[in-house]
């Protein structure tokens, strides 16, 4: 998909001027163009495509200064292309372009970024490459030693954008910009960042730089709950049944100080959110625009300020919006909310809550996680949010550098305790993946963990969801009780047999008792069971429309991770080319 601007952006009220910036203004400024690429968020040649609704938010937002002052933005979405094609149309387009950008994050689309990066380059060996995004921003060195890259934006990119278009432009140097991070006689330099900025220096979203038809299309497939990173449709709309949603930003940063989260050292913990009135002004105008059913908000932490929530929630309700919506919200904003503010959410359409349960016991949060989550704190929020008819999607790691077994067994506990007061929910639990850019990064390092050795190798570690990334950390008596809780999960979730049968109810038995007992044993017999039961009934698999239920996004694994027995962390089935290894209930668990 490609797209030009084609003419100013809709108004959103009143906007208060970007304060003048001495750089900016010294610099005398002509029209060029300027070619962005959103890379694959998932490698095609897996599987099933990746979910119609991911906006290519990031090349928005940097594109809106830049495009307001003149300057012909051209965005191309690689996700609706094969990669072949996509990389053809972005060298093409930079014919003529005095800048190309590449953004990314662990993942897929650092590979796919790379590869077209190295195929512009190679194209158009004198034109200025930039890359940004939260990648990027952490490992600015591994993309500037391949010698493609002229540069790095860290960090909020909105203004470094804006500054190094302008000195592009002017043919000067970027050596001086803020937030840029450049290769110099063999070494990286790093300038000074930026400082973290809210909406009111922004200009307007350019929605018009895109065409919306392609991520209307894909979406309304008849079987795009099978899509990877889709979420689940809205009750109002029928299970599974296609609708059309969009991705969308209201906040920047997170407060939070996790330790295995590179969030706290890209954002310095800032958060500067969208106020209420101006995400309503605009979601409302691309309802009557688009027409969309669901908005799926792509903030780090939606929930952090009660009031700005609860004002979204009535503005939704007195302006008659009728979508769904869904956001990232942690635990300690979920029980501290007054229980109206919660209630008005779930009125005003809210029908999902991404959580971030983290660990199951008190002692490790606060020692080695840092939220302020105690208890069962985890478990009251999901029951809280789940009895007002918003389903949860919470996530729980294991093996945590230096988490010891009792620990992650007690995490597999709380994550079974809030499957079961919470049965439409989904509680995940997944080993843990050393993330750059964080505390538990260079503690990862220090007992062993093996960095991928070349960029590319990047595109699969981002596949941490189900899978293992680091052989060793998970024992194998907590590996056998985090199967059999799948394999019990995932059967009482009826996502094996579209019937509520013994098997399901005995799932639903085990995961409120805690009793595993010959729990091996049985999942053994009822996969026997099964495969017999299907040659005389037709059983239609049943997908799991969540967005991270451990689809692999990417290829490319380092020749370390390439060796780890997965058998040994997920199922069978997860393994396979099926893609959606939900229906663990199927896996062999061995003793």
């Amino acid at each position: 998909m490609l797209a030009r601007g084609l003419g100013p952006s809709m108004p959103l009220g009143p906007q208060r001027a970007p304060s003048p910036d001495p750089l900016h203004s010294m610099i005398q400024k002509k029209r060029g163009k300027i070619v962005l690429y959103q890379p694959q968020q998932v490698d095609r040649g897996i599987g099933p495509p990746s979910s119609g609704d991911m906006l290519p938010l990031e090349m928005l937002a940097i594109s809106a200064i830049p495009e307001r002052e003149g300057y012909e933005i051209v965005i191309i979405d690689g996700s609706f292309l094969t990669q072949d094609e996509a990389h053809r149309r972005v060298v093409e387009a930079c014919n003529g372009a005095m800048l190309f950008g590449v953004t990314g994050i662990l993942g897929f689309m650092v590979k796919d970024g790379y590869q077209c990066t190295k195929k512009v380059r190679a194209a158009h060996p004198k034109l200025k490459i930039v890359a940004g995004g939260w990648f990027a921003s952490v490992r600015p060195d591994l993309l500037l030693k391949t010698g493609i890259y002229d540069g790095v934006i860290m960090g909020q990119g909105e203004l470094a954008f804006r500054d190094l278009v302008a000195a592009t432009d002017a043919g000067e140097s970027w050596e001086n910009l803020k937030s840029l991070a450049f290769w110099k006689d063999g070494e990286l330099v790093k300038n000074e960042k930026h400082p973290v900025v809210g909406w009111e220096t922004f200009a307007p979203t350019p929605w018009h730089l895109i065409d919306i038809e392609p991520y209307r299309e894909r979406q309304l497939q008849p079987d795009s709950h099978r899509h990877i990173l889709r979420m689940p449709s809205p009750s109002w709309i029928g299970e599974r049944k296609p609708y059309f949603g969009i991705t969308y930003f209201s906040s920047f940063g997170c407060p939070e100080p996790c330790k295995f989260c590179c969030s706290p050292f890209v954002t310095n913990r800032r958060w500067k959110a969208m106020p209420a009135e101006r995400m309503l002004d605009e979601l409302q105008m691309l309802k009557e625009r688009w027409n969309y059913d669901v908005v799926r908000f792509h903030d780090a932490n939606f929930g952090v300020m009660e009031k700005r929530a609860r004002d979204f929630a009535q503005g939704l309700i007195d302006r008659d919006l009728k979508i769904g919506w869904n956001s990232f919200i942690e635990t300690h904003s979920i029980l501290h909310y007054k229980p109206e503010t919660l209630d008005l959410m779930a009125q005003s359409g809210m029908y999902l809550a991404e959580i971030g349960a983290e660990t199951g016991t008190e002692e490790f949060m606060k020692s080695q996680i840092g939220k302020p989550i105690k208890g069962d704190d985890n478990v009251n929020a999901t029951y809280e949010m789940e009895k007002r008819g918003i389903e949860c999607s919470v996530t729980y790691i294991i093996g945590f550098p230096h988490e010891q077994p009792d620990n992650m067994l007690a995490t597999l506990d709380q994550a079974r305790k809030a499957q079961a007061v919470a049965p439409k929910s989904s509680v995940t639990v997944w080993p843990y993946r050393p993330i750059p850019g964080t505390v538990m990064w260079d503690q990862a390092i220090e007992l062993g963990f093996q960095a991928p050795d070349e960029l590319e190798h990047w595109g699969s570690l981002g596949e941490y969801h189900l899978h293992e990334t680091w052989p060793g950390r998970i024992p194998p008596p907590v590996a056998r009780v985090r199967k059999l809780y799948c394999h019990y999960q995932t059967l009482a979730r009826g996502l094996v047999r579209q019937k509520d049968g013994f098997w399901e109810q005995l799932a639903r038995w085990r995961l409120k008792s805690g009793n595993y007992s010959l729990g091996s044993v049985e999942a053994k017999l009822f996969d026997v069971w099964l495969r017999m039961y299907k040659r005389v009934v037709r059983v239609e698999e049943k997908s799991r429309s969540w967005v991270d239920p451990g689809h692999r996004t990417g290829t490319g694994a380092s020749e370390h991770s390439a060796q780890i027995d997965q058998s040994r962390a997920v199922s069978s089935v997860t393994t396979t080319g099926e893609h959606d290894p939900a229906i663990l209930a199927r896996s062999r668990i061995s003793s």
